[in-house]
């Protein structure tokens, strides 16, 4: 779960700044005379009312020493002032880069949980640094706020359930091919006089392919849709699950070609014709994939 959330944390990093940023540069005081270590907690202060889910905030001199307590939740604060922070990569970050930052998840001193700071320089009307201000969230709050696992409407609701049923009910159509695909082996038996047909052997080739291929489309489908795992990436699961399902279906087709030919062969030749017919097939499939995967990688490289 831990490495999952960090996936989805670097995916969506962009958005979680750009909104951090949002909110500094709604509240704070920047590049103005006069910037009052006052004026700025209490703006500070604002924003930790009003974003919930905040574990604590936090003022830093142009030095990285706290200059105010540390706000936590429910009007608690702690007496920290005084303790140098210049260490720290929220800290230096924001003075080398002189803009709002965030961080990579780090275990919190205060729960053991990960947690993600961001920071913002404070300008004088020099264009000199004076102040950090820092605000620390938990992961998953960060990801809960940038990208919601889904829409808190009903329709959004609504949808994420339907997929969820869709979802069940394709693992159970692969759960049955795979039964069934296992009991064409297994009703031969293992013994020394045990007589297996070769179209019998493709018959369960095709069935574990097929099995195969839908519950690689469940398990995209679940991630995707039901957990909400973000897919902007062109090259996402979603993209590698397709090819690998149309690339199953081709193999599935070709096996399956390959028995009518074996058995127009011996036992009605002039039949052959449509096992050449699924073979035109295969191939039409074999160059719509081809132009599939080449627009595909045309545009990651984009």
């Amino acid at each position: 779960m831990v490495v999952q959330d960090i996936r989805q944390y670097a995916e969506i990093r962009p958005k979680a700044r750009a909104y951090f940023c949002y909110l500094f540069h709604k509240n704070l005081p920047n590049h103005l005379p006069a910037v009052s270590l006052e004026s700025l907690t209490a703006r500070l202060l604002k924003i930790r009312g009003d974003l919930q889910g905040l574990d604590a905030a936090y003022l830093l001199d142009a030095k990285g020493i706290q200059v105010s307590p540390t706000y936590l939740k429910n009007s608690k604060k702690e007496e920290d002032i005084g303790k140098s922070r210049s260490t720290r990569a929220y800290y230096y970050r924001a003075m080398h880069e002189r803009r709002c930052t965030i961080t990579d998840p780090y275990p919190s001193l205060l729960n053991d949980e990960l947690t993600v700071t961001a920071s913002e320089p404070i300008f004088d009307e020099n264009g000199e640094i004076v102040y950090v201000a820092c605000l620390d969230m938990p992961l998953a709050e960060v990801l809960r706020i940038a990208h919601p696992l889904a829409s808190e409407t009903y329709a959004g609701k609504f949808f994420r359930a339907v997929y969820a049923i869709f979802t069940l009910a394709l693992t159970f159509v692969a759960g049955l091919l795979f039964v069934k695909a296992t009991e064409g082996f297994l009703s031969y038996g293992f013994g020394k006089y045990a007589q297996i047909e070769i179209k019998d052997i493709f018959e369960a080739t095709i069935l574990f392919t097929l099995s195969l291929a839908i519950f690689d489309l469940v398990k995209t489908l679940f991630e995707e849709e039901v957990l909400g795992r973000p897919k902007h990436d062109p090259s996402s699961d979603m993209h590698k699950t397709m090819v690998r399902f149309l690339g199953s279906v081709i193999i599935a087709l070709s096996i399956e070609a390959l028995m009518l030919v074996f058995k127009f062969a011996l036992t009605a030749p002039g039949m052959l014709v449509n096992a050449i017919y699924i073979i035109g097939g295969v191939s039409l499939l074999l160059v719509g994939l081809a132009i599939y995967i080449h627009f595909t990688h045309t545009k990651e490289r984009e």
